[in-house]
């Protein structure tokens, strides 16, 4: 069970050798980002985290919210987190033609970003990789928080980043309004300063 439910989230490292799985740093430095908004549900409340905690993050936004909630991607800007493109729809590459996969990600950067891809679900094949690795810094991750799932929990998710972390991590949390890092965000980053790192935004 616990194979079946990581497995999916890990891409190969080797079949993507210029994309960022961790940042090249051996400080005690991270990097969180969050995947899938913006939504007015939860950007704002993690936004008011970060700020409560002076610490900058990346987000990886869909095209189609972006789009919808053009607002809450300038408020993210105007704190000065940064913004990525994870795509417009969603979609997953493995079951997607490369076409159609590329023409998502072209839509979803005029709301998101041109420059910073992280693919939904971390599937995409070879093909579109070596055709979107020319365009844009292709960001994967180092931890994985499953905060997305309600059945493993704000305190195992928190348990897993505290066990987890190491210099030039990247963290994947999520902004969506069944997240549950709202839970345990602002414990984390305390548990982590206390341990001497610091976020960063150095990718």
């Amino acid at each position: 069970m616990i194979m079946r439910l990581f497995r999916p989230f890990f891409p190969a490292r080797w079949l993507f050798q210029e994309a960022l799985f961790r940042m090249r740093s051996p400080e005690k430095t991270a990097c969180l980002t969050f995947d899938d908004g913006p939504h007015p549900a939860s950007t704002p409340e993690l936004l008011d985290v970060l700020d409560t905690m002076n610490v900058k993050a990346l987000f990886f936004c869909s095209g189609s919210q972006a789009e919808k909630y053009p607002e809450l991607i300038n408020e993210i800007k105007q704190k000065g987190h940064l913004i990525g493109n994870h795509g417009y729809s969603h979609l997953n590459g493995w079951k997607t033609s490369d076409k159609l996969y590329c023409e998502d990600i072209d839509i979803a950067s005029q709301f998101t970003s041109d420059n910073l891809f992280r693919p939904p679900y971390g599937r995409l094949s070879i093909s579109q990789y070596n055709h979107l690795k020319k365009i844009f810094k292709i960001v994967f991750w180092d931890i994985m928080s499953y905060d997305f799932d309600q059945g493993f929990g704000a305190d195992r998710s928190l348990h897993l980043l505290n066990r987890k972390i190491r210099p030039g991590t990247i963290i994947v949390l999520h902004d969506t309004p069944d997240s549950t890092c709202k839970v345990f965000l602002k414990d984390f980053i305390e548990r982590s300063v206390s341990k001497g790192y610091r976020f960063s935004l150095a990718i």
